[in-house]
Formats: C-alpha cells, sequence, structure tokens
C-alpha cells in the first residue's frame, strides 16, 4: 500500500521534530560546556588574586617564616588542587550522566514514533 500524502507529511513532521530536537539538545550542550568554560576562567581569576595576596604576604614575613609558610601553602595548595580534580570529575561523571539520560530519552522518543508510524501503518492495511 502507498502511504497517502498525509502520512507522508505527518512522517516528515515527525522526523523534522526529532532533528529540532537534536538541535536543542546540541544547543544545550553547547551552552553547559560556555558554562564550564566561564567557571574556569573565574577560577583562574581567584588563584591570580590569591597569588598576588600571597606575595603581599611574603613582602611582610621574615625569610625564615616565608619559607615555613610556602611550604605549608604549597601543601595547602596541592590539597586544593586535589579537590578541584575530584570535583572536575564528579562534575564530568555528572554531564556523562546526563547526556546519557539524554540520549536514552531520545531512544525512547525514536521508539515511540516509530511504534506511531507502526500503528498508522497497520491501521492502513486494515
Amino acid at each position: 500500500m502507498i502511504p497517502s500524502d498525509v502520512e507522508r507529511a505527518q512522517k516528515q513532521e515527525r522526523e523534522r521534530e526529532r532533528e529540532r530536537e537534536r538541535e536543542r539538545e546540541r544547543e544545550r550542550e553547547r551552552e553547559r560546556e560556555r558554562e564550564e568554560e566561564e567557571r574556569e576562567r573565574e577560577r583562574e581569576r581567584e588563584r591570580e588574586r590569591e597569588r598576588e595576596r600571597e606575595r603581599e604576604r611574603e613582602r611582610e614575613r621574615g625569610r625564615g617564616e616565608r619559607e615555613r609558610e610556602r611550604e605549608r601553602e604549597r601543601k595547602r595548595r596541592e590539597r586544593e588542587r586535589e579537590r578541584e580534580r575530584e570535583r572536575e570529575r564528579e562534575r564530568e561523571r555528572e554531564r556523562e550522566r546526563e547526556r546519557e539520560r539524554e540520549r536514552e530519552r531520545a531512544r525512547e522518543r525514536e521508539r515511540e514514533s516509530d511504534r506511531d508510524i507502526e500503528r498508522d501503518i497497520e491501521r492502513d492495511s486494515e
């Protein structure tokens, strides 16, 4: 049986809607990436401000104290970097979980659309 123009138009519209949804998802992903880049720039600006504060503190302290403070600061920064790396790993895991959820939703929409098309075909063949 040859599908009617209406069925063809409905199928094309569903396909266009799926493509629009895919484009919206790509845009959301680009937006999430832009936001993450901005947060990284802000973290870098904060690190630079912290380095400037540290330079100012060093100018005010004696050499022996500066060395001890540098060692404590180095250890603190290393702990902070490790915490930041862990937070970044967690953010990446969350982004991956979100991408997987979105892929599953897209697969479900595809399956639902396929079921709709099959029901239309079965109905028309009766």
